[in-house]
């Protein structure tokens, strides 16, 4: 089936489903069939720029701990799971040429991870030139599902639209509404730009400018004064992992985050990147996640598990990376093959609710539905209840119990976001081993 961009899916979502469960039906049992006598699954990751600790070593973990979960002998149908990796280097050249060996020579059946939006198109287009699969995890634009989807991708945990209609409309309705960007030059920083833009403006907002920088750039200054100077009551940062931290830290030594007349939120941000930056500049800054290891007892189960292996507490991303391996897998058992279309067709037909997908299913287009949590940061002191903002609590880090304040996220559960990915329940993040509970 081939993917449906965003535009025809309203006409066409319904009946292409149904027809593709028609098929399943009529077709008789056959014997499990996998290609090769082995599932290979890559991860194709950043272990070296400014992701690698959103995604990286960490990625390649939480795909095995998929792997090991779905069966303790690493095995579906019979035949062996084998994991390999990589690094991109979020460069466009060298994800494609890792790609077409995979492929090619390895016989990888499918891809995940593939942290960088120039990686991700490229790579969404090899697979479905060569019938393999890929799962898109790390990266963020929304064309990768929308104009330029294809028949074998799918795009799991988050976009640029996801993350504007999560925060934009949330500081808008704060009174927040002439805003600067400050942007990652290349396909994710640029596109999460264009769709907060069309946010802004739908909500009666305006942009008063933007500056773009390349990726990995270690001096934020002038773009932060062009944008002090603008007079933008929200200075909005549209790049990610080390890029965003940088840009917070540099606004701290201009004296432009605490005490400052505008206010900072970075579209796209881990729980990485907010205790880098410290409580002293992320305390008070919203921003949308799509899973948090700590906000119910399925994923603080996930995460203790990951933590076990990684000795750190699983971001978004990685934890996108289990949750695709998995459901894949799972895909594969049900259909009794890899063969690339016949597992997708499977899961346009599954609903997802694992450790870290909520009410999950993919749209024709590929990409996922699911819930999506807008967060705010917030201090965590000993006494106070949780509803209680700033909260207070007792935590736990590395195992040992101890009583401070620690920088959390706050969850408001008020929006639904038609339809597309919906913001619900209510938790707090901390470092470490946090007790709060969803009521």
């Amino acid at each position: 089936m081939p993917c449906i961009p965003l535009r025809l899916r309203h006409a066409l979502a319904s009946a292409a489903l149904l027809a593709l469960s028609s098929v399943a039906i009529a077709q008789p049992a056959s014997p499990p069939r996998i290609s090769d006598n082995v599932v290979k699954i890559g991860v194709l990751t950043d272990l070296s720029g400014v992701s690698s600790e959103n995604a990286g070593k960490g990625s390649i973990v939480a795909a095995q701990l998929a792997i090991d979960e779905f069966s303790k002998d690493r095995k579906v149908l019979g035949m062996p799971i084998e994991l390999v990796s990589a690094d991109s280097q979020g460069k466009t050249d060298i994800g494609a040429t890792k790609a077409r060996e995979w492929f090619d020579q390895q016989q990888v059946d499918m891809i995940t991870d593939l942290t960088y939006s120039n990686v991700a198109l490229a790579v969404t287009r090899i697979a479905d030139e060569k019938k393999r699969f890929a799962m898109v995890t790390g990266a963020g634009a929304s064309t990768i599902s929308d104009d330029q989807c294809t028949a074998r991708s799918v795009h799991w945990m988050y976009d640029t639209y996801a993350l504007s209609n999560t925060t934009v409309p949330a500081l808008i309705a704060r009174g927040l509404t002439s805003w600067y960007f400050i942007t990652a030059d290349y396909a994710f920083g640029n596109a999460l730009e264009k769709d907060a833009t069309a946010i802004i403006n739908k909500s009666g907002g305006k942009v008063l400018g933007s500056s773009r920088h390349p990726i990995n750039s270690s001096d934020q200054s002038s773009y932060l004064l062009t944008a002090q100077n603008s007079g933008a009551q929200v200075i909005a940062m549209a790049n990610s992992g080390l890029d965003t931290l940088n840009t917070v830290k540099q606004a701290a030594q201009f004296g432009m985050v605490r005490g400052g007349k505008q206010t900072f939120t970075p579209l796209l941000s881990l729980i990485t990147e907010v205790q880098a930056m410290g409580l002293a500049n992320a305390q008070g800054m919203v921003l949308t996640n799509g899973f948090y290891w700590d906000m119910d007892e399925r994923a603080r189960a996930f995460g203790q598990r990951f933590f076990a292996v990684h000795k750190k507490m699983p971001t978004m991303m990685q934890a996108a990376v289990y949750s695709a391996v998995l459901n894949y897998l799972k895909a594969i058992e049900a259909t009794g093959t890899d063969e690339v279309d016949a597992v997708v067709a499977k899961l346009r037909t599954m609903r997802f609710d694992d450790a870290v997908i909520r009410n999950g299913q993919l749209r024709a287009d590929g990409k996922m539905v699911h819930d999506m949590l807008l967060v705010q940061v917030v201090e965590v002191r000993a006494g106070q209840a949780l509803s209680q903002r700033p909260v207070a609590t007792k935590f736990i880090a590395g195992g040992a119990r101890r009583t401070g304040v620690s920088s959390t996220f706050f969850l408001n559960p008020r929006r639904r976001l038609n339809g597309r990915h919906r913001v619900r329940g209510r938790c707090a993040f901390a470092p470490g081993r946090s007790p709060c509970r969803l009521p």
